[in-house]
């Protein structure tokens, strides 16, 4: 589309959450391999760690890169109840309020992934972990050197607190993470013990060990999720600075990080300054950048990349300009049509509104050629469909047969391609058939059902480029007889109203993991998340056959076999369109001050400029920047 459309409608999970990998050679924690209760370094999904018990560091680290300096940014991406446009909390953790982006620097977990590598964690808080015989229960031998910024070290009871509390009263994001942990216990002060309840996969085991670690000491006398602009403390590599709510944070880095010299961490994390500016206005930001106010900026929207960056700085080599490739894992950029509200429940009915949206006309003339078409929630991925089900493929859809729609046996769902005119007849033709086959018949100028109710739709948007682009649309439905409109709201009331699903028609962007859990999926597609506030299931989809695929992408026992499971998943997805492709990009398009340094090529699971690249004073000073 046009803009970071609000990275993942306003919360982006990343590789914190949805990029988590899982645990040694097996996915069902039999590991047969490994002898039970035997202390390793790392673990992975399917296959082998790339890095063994000594690595030094991650190959697309740096150790030797200078230290000091500043990045200044407005962010791309985002998570859990962070917002890109203001902050009222500095809690992160909980699903009231707007936190700032990057605060989760300040905090680390028991283990961390690798940006090289699809599905593998490594040690970070904890210097090994064990698991028992049954694959259910995993102790932690906590470092000796880990410290909270106060100064007190990180404690099997801090790690208790924090798996308990974020359970029971954290964001829906991590409660769903850790749903199939059953027991912490804090076996002495630096032993850890999870237990799990028996029905977890290794992805799943391996997303909940990436929780934050918070000082249980620190909410003695608070409430959890009372905790205002008060800084929680962490053991990360960051700590706040300055700061003004609304306008910046600033975050400095810890001269007295402890784990500066670990492996999991050197190399990484060069600035001595991460400053985070907070714009309500995309033009604002972009001008920001232009002025030399920010020093690195991810662009997404079209009209603004190949109309507005031939400024003076560019065109002096003090700017540049420049494509990125995108990371190796799902791209999922959909619109979701609320069927909580029991006119969008019929399937025809979200086919014939996807149909009023002219990609080609669009891309054309208002994204000047530089997106395509999305087919798939799953596209840019090995768990894309394409064609018919192979018979892998029909060995897993065959038993559902009647639990899913028919079209998913046969040559799976693709784009309409208009004649790019804005009004091709034979497809607008389609949609009215799609309507009227759907109950809705044209009455004078509008669109009724039997009983007389007129199809109404707004369309709640999170920037004003989303009017520029997807206006048309809105003006294609209001000739077909839908009382359509397209609204543009501000950053508090937009999150309020995601949260509780009150909205008609949104757009979503997503980058998901690699490797997918039942927790992850089911908070985009399964029956159980329909219904809570703040998941990410928007639809509101409930559908005993696509929890079925769930379970079975849950059940894979080698990657390959993930794999299958997610295509047939996929197929299922696009018969139904209770997530509606929208658009997609191969690649970052990214614009910076000349003043830093990176090693390419970039790693392929990630982007984090922030943590790898930095600064390079000679180049700043060439530019009059130092």
């Amino acid at each position: 589309m046009t803009g970071s459309l609000t990275r993942f409608t306003r919360r982006h999970l990343g590789r914190m959450l949805l990029g988590a990998g899982a645990a040694a050679a097996l996915p069902r924690l039999s590991l047969a391999q490994v002898p039970a209760d035997t202390p390793l370094h790392g673990f992975s999904a399917f296959g082998e760690l790339k890095y063994g018990p000594g690595y030094t560091h991650f190959d697309y680290a740096n150790p030797q890169a200078p230290q000091g300096g500043r990045m200044v940014m407005d962010v791309p991406n985002w998570l859990f109840n962070q917002s890109a446009t203001t902050f009222d909390t500095l809690n992160t953790f909980v699903l009231q309020g707007n936190a700032p982006p990057r605060i989760e620097s300040l905090y680390e977990s028991l283990m961390t992934s690798s940006l090289d590598e699809p599905d593998s964690l490594y040690c970070a808080l904890a210097e090994s972990i064990a698991m028992s015989a049954d694959g259910n229960v995993f102790t932690f031998a906590l470092r000796p050197q880990a410290r909270f910024s106060t100064g007190e070290p990180v404690t099997a009871t801090d790690v208790v607190f924090s798996y308990e509390t974020m359970k029971q009263e954290g964001h829906p994001s991590l409660a769903y993470l850790l749903q199939e942990v059953t027991g912490a216990e804090a076996v002495d002060e630096r032993t850890v013990r999870l237990t799990f309840s028996g029905r977890q996969s290794v992805p799943a085991v391996l997303g909940a060990l990436i929780l934050p670690i918070i000082p249980a000491g620190f909410f003695e006398g608070r409430e959890f999720a009372r905790t205002g602009m008060t800084e929680i403390p962490g053991s990360g590599p960051m700590r706040v600075g300055r700061y003004e709510a609304g306008r910046f944070i600033e975050y400095e880095k810890r001269d007295d990080y402890w784990g500066a010299d670990m492996p999991f961490a050197r190399g990484l994390g060069h600035f001595q300054t991460l400053r985070i500016e907070f714009f309500r206005d995309r033009q604002a930001a972009l001008q920001a950048f232009k002025s030399g106010l920010i020093t690195f900026r991810q662009e997404f929207t079209t009209r603004a990349w190949a109309t507005e960056y031939e400024f003076p700085a560019v065109q002096a080599g003090r700017v540049q300009r420049r494509t990125f490739p995108r990371e190796k894992r799902p791209s999922f950029q959909c619109w979701a049509f609320n069927q909580r509200r029991p006119r969008f429940a019929d399937a025809r009915v979200r086919r014939a509104l996807n149909l009023c949206f002219d990609f080609e006309w669009t891309n054309a003339n208002l994204m000047y050629g530089l997106r395509v078409h999305s087919d798939s929630p799953f596209e840019g991925s090995d768990f894309k469909a394409h064609g018919a089900p192979s018979p892998e493929e029909l060995a897993i859809l065959e038993p559902l047969r009647g639990q899913v729609p028919d079209e998913a046996f046969g040559e799976v769902w693709v784009q309409p391609v208009t004649d790019g005119s804005g009004r091709d007849r034979a497809i607008l033709r389609r949609a009215a058939d799609l309507f009227a086959e759907a109950g809705w018949t044209r009455s004078g100028s509008g669109l009724v059902n039997e009983a007389g109710e007129v199809f109404r739709l707004e369309y709640m948007a999170s920037d004003p480029e989303q009017v520029r682009v997807y206006g048309p649309m809105i003006e294609t439905m209001r000739l077909l007889g839908v009382d359509a409109s397209i609204r543009v709201v501000d950053a508090a009331q937009y999150q309020e109203r995601q949260n509780n699903f009150d909205f008609d028609m949104i757009l979503a962007a997503f980058s998901l993991g690699t490797t997918q859990t039942r927790d992850s999926l089911d908070m985009f597609f399964g029956s159980g998340s329909a219904a809570r506030p703040g998941s990410y299931n928007y639809p509101g989809m409930a559908d005993p056959g696509v929890d079925a695929l769930i379970g079975a992408v849950d059940a894979a026992r080698a990657r390959q076999d993930a794999v299958i499971a997610m295509r047939c998943l996929d197929r299922v997805l696009r018969a139904r369109l209770d997530w509606v492709p929208n658009i997609t990009s191969a690649e970052h398009l990214a614009a910076y001050w000349d003043m830093f340094g990176f090693d390419e090529p970039k790693p392929d699971y990630g982007f984090p400029v922030e943590s790898l690249w930095w600064y390079d004073e000679d180049k700043a000073r060439a530019i009059g920047r130092a």
